[in-house]
């Protein structure tokens, strides 16, 4: 009986040290899974058209100094970049071409104190032969010549039609665009005669159009403020940007495309 006994209990023993060897939770894992890697950051910064070199340039010095981060720009009109912003569109910096537009966003709460940065001012930009033979501001009245302006809701159309205002002329254009860089882009195709445009544009054209200076532009300078956008998704990266464009170091890349200091 005895011996019955402890067959049964040694067979018993034996059945639940095999389960246990089977079954996945007795035993520890012999090896941890790999730590995942952290996704890229990305910072956006919405900037006015006239800034498309300069900020370019910037950005990429950004992600120098910040690996795994990228920067993603949105270039356009300031005007329609401030609507965009206060309609919600995800964004981390605002760089604006007035302060009249970068106030939509302040008025909106979605940004405080901007810093003037850089100013910038108009030149008539013409096709490399000038075959209207533009020389001044009043030479645009003619009505054979082709002029485009940027829309007077823009900060280059308003510029544009302070300058004229100063110098009492009327100038019908043949087109009306949305941002300087449309506007340049019709001298450069042959579309127009000339356009008022930033002088900055006129130097990133790189020969492509040749830049008229006048007196009047002296009286439309554009100030450009920038300031890191209240519900930033990247804060901290937004406030760093910020930095580097107003470090000597963006002082630089600004100043050599033609912004002059505030």
């Amino acid at each position: 009986m005895f011996r019955r006994v402890s067959g049964l209990l040694i067979a018993v023993v034996l059945a639940a040290s095999a389960c246990g060897s089977e079954g996945g939770t007795a035993a520890a894992p012999a090896t941890t899974p790999a730590a995942t890697a952290a996704a890229p950051t990305e910072l956006t910064v919405f900037a006015a058209a006239s800034l498309t070199e300069t900020f370019t340039e910037l950005g990429k010095t950004f992600e120098a100094a910040h690996p795994g981060t990228t920067v993603k720009f949105n270039f356009g009109s300031s005007a329609t970049l401030a609507t965009q912003i206060t309609q919600g569109a995800p964004a981390d910096v605002f760089a604006a071409a007035s302060p009249a537009t970068m106030k939509t966003v302040t008025d909106a709460g979605l940004a405080t104190a901007p810093t003037v940065f850089v100013k910038n001012k108009l030149q008539i930009a013409v096709p490399p032969d000038n075959p209207a033979k533009v020389e001044s501001l009043k030479d645009l009245t003619d009505p054979e010549v082709k002029v485009a302006l940027c829309a007077e809701q823009v900060p280059c159309g308003a510029a544009a039609v302070k300058a004229l205002d100063a110098a009492g002329l009327k100038v019908t254009p043949v087109t009306l665009e949305q941002d300087v860089k449309a506007t340049l882009t019709k001298v450069e195709l042959g579309e127009v005669d000339a356009a008022l445009v930033y002088q900055t544009d006129v130097i990133a054209s790189a020969g492509k159009v040749t830049g008229i200076a006048f007196p009047e532009a002296d009286q439309a300078i554009n100030d450009y403020p920038i300031a890191a956008l209240s519900k930033a998704p990247a804060a901290d990266l937004a406030k760093q940007f910020v930095d580097l464009v107003l470090s000597q170091q963006g002082k630089d890349v600004l100043t050599k495309a033609g912004f002059e200091a505030p």
